[in-house]
């Protein structure tokens, strides 16, 4: 017989939002949200889609977790803006460009 493996350490969860009588809430997607970050962005996704999955259409925590889930897709895999242009003679950093390049000077 084998053995189920654990969930990955990055998508566990509370005891308390997977035992069979939690009632899913507005507040369980927002603590979800947090200070997300790139990094973190695709994990996160993963627990609130799994978390809304079985919840209605118009149930207010479902409609904020797609908005959720959409924007950490997003955040996950286009990363997000940080910084100021660059300044005279030096590259403006890919973060600030968006674009994975700078503006082609060499950065002293």
């Amino acid at each position: 017989m084998r053995r189920r493996l654990p969930d990955p350490v990055s998508q566990a969860e509370h005891p308390d939002r997977v035992s069979a009588d939690h009632q899913v809430t507005v507040d369980d997607v927002r603590q979800l949200m947090g200070a997300s970050t790139p990094h973190f962005a695709l994990q996160l996704r993963n627990r609130i889609a799994k978390l809304i999955r079985g919840l209605p259409a118009d149930h207010p925590a479902r409609i904020l977790g797609e908005r959720e889930v959409a924007r950490l897709t997003a955040l996950g895999f286009d990363g997000e803006l940080r910084g100021h242009a660059a300044e005279p003679g030096m590259a403006t950093l890919a973060s600030v460009t968006g674009d994975g390049a700078g503006d082609g000077s060499p950065a002293h």
